[in-house]
């Protein structure tokens, strides 16, 4: 199926064909909605191909691919499992990867049981198992070369989401300068190394710059100490705050775009993400202008939301660019932030001393590589935490003492 090449720092391999949606016999996709998803679709034919065991071509491959017991992704923990990280975001966001996964499965449905003889007992944990796979993706141009980060076991390329065997094999390393290119037109991919490697040795690439939020969601895995790890904060506008219809039509208007971060989260006007603050400037690295904004406007006064709209109006549309002329006020909308953000430091660190060290030796492996999942995804999140914490409390007290 598929042959390598390896020099001194070129791997090169020579292989396209693909597990796409359009591998699936058209009898198969007439009876799908547009609800169905690309990555759904490939699910299904993995799962045909899988049942079909040694008469697949694809059998050497799928018998490489991890076991369903080997999947350490959050949709497949326990609840028990899930609680040791809902002060995380990913909390939720795996409850709704869950439910997305459930509804694509009932409009998928009509196709197994259409067709018994290719989808034969086909249950909502196996669909899952294999959406699991091909969940996310990574976009080729044709006829040319794309240097662009490997997100998962899916490619996209002109045939849509697609499966390539062997180049997904490659695991992780964040700091490694190694990367996957692909050439559609020529059909074939490339690992450029960033070193020799020696006959045995593992070829590490970078994924990409992901959170640990990102590797448990989606890869099943983490980093012990991962210098791309985000949180995640958020602040609302009480009803009973002075002004309170006044600053939200404000916010409304010159309401910040989203901001996409590299793990697909988005930045609104009420949950913010925040970055490790590696230096104690002024410039605030690590927090979000929108998120200071926020909380500037949360804290102004009539006459200080009008100067606001107007300096807005004025620039490029977004609210609070500079520090309010009010120090006490600029103040007082940081240590609303730092406040808030004391909080989730506090309930982070007693979440993080539940989890505490287990001598027991009954303790499940797979669960003991979980707890130690939790542990480096909190304990990522909290380094951020504190770091914003930091600079917040070096800023504000520049600001008095100025």
């Amino acid at each position: 199926m598929y042959k390598n090449i390896v020099h001194a720092f070129h791997w090169k391999i020579c292989t396209w064909k693909q597990l796409a949606p359009d591998n699936l016999p058209p009898e198969i996709c007439s009876l799908f909605g547009d609800e169905v998803s690309s990555v759904s679709k490939v699910a299904l034919l993995l799962l045909h191909e899988q049942k079909m065991g040694q008469k697949s071509e694809w059998a050497p491959y799928i018998r490489r691919l991890p076991q369903p017991f080997e999947m350490h992704n959050t949709i497949f923990w326990s609840d028990d499992e899930l609680e040791m990280i809902r002060q995380s975001v990913i909390y939720q966001e795996t409850i709704k990867q869950r439910n997305h996964i459930e509804k694509q499965f009932m409009a998928i449905k009509p196709a197994t049981d259409q067709f018994p003889q290719c989808f034969e007992d086909v249950s909502l944990k196996d669909f899952a198992y294999a959406h699991a796979l091909v969940l996310w993706t990574r976009t080729f141009g044709d006829d040319l070369f794309l240097d662009i980060p490997v997100t998962s076991r899916a490619w996209e390329s002109s045939r849509g989401v697609s499966m390539i065997p062997f180049a997904d094999f490659l695991n992780h390393d964040g700091t490694s300068e190694a990367c996957l290119m692909s050439h559609e037109g020529k059909q074939l991919s490339e690992v450029i190394a960033e070193r020799d490697y020696s006959p045995g040795d593992q070829v590490l690439i970078s994924y990409g710059k992901f959170s640990n939020s990102s590797l448990v969601l989606d890869f099943g895995f983490t980093v012990p100490y991962n210098i791309y790890d985000q949180a995640q904060v958020e602040l609302n506008i009480p009803q009973h705050y002075h002004l309170f219809q006044m600053k939200l039509e404000l916010l409304q208007r010159f309401k910040a775009p989203a901001i996409k971060d590299v793990n697909e989260f988005s930045s609104s006007e009420k949950l913010f993400t925040i970055k490790e603050v590696k230096f104690a400037s002024k410039k605030g690295r690590g927090i979000p202008q929108s998120f200071r904004a926020f909380a500037c406007v949360l804290c102004s006064n009539a006459q200080e939301l009008s100067d606001l709209e107007s300096e807005a109006a004025q620039s490029d549309g977004r609210l609070a660019r500079s520090p309010l002329k009010n120090k006490s006020r600029e103040i007082e909308a940081h240590e609303l932030i730092h406040s808030k953000i004391t909080e989730q430091i506090n309930e982070y660190d007693a979440c993080i001393k539940s989890l505490g060290p287990s001598t027991s030796q009954n303790l499940v492996r797979k669960h003991a590589l979980r707890r130690q999942m939790a542990h480096d995804l909190l304990s990522g999140e909290l380094r951020v935490l504190k770091s914003a914490s930091a600079w917040l409390k070096k800023y504000c007290a520049t600001l008095l003492e100025g």
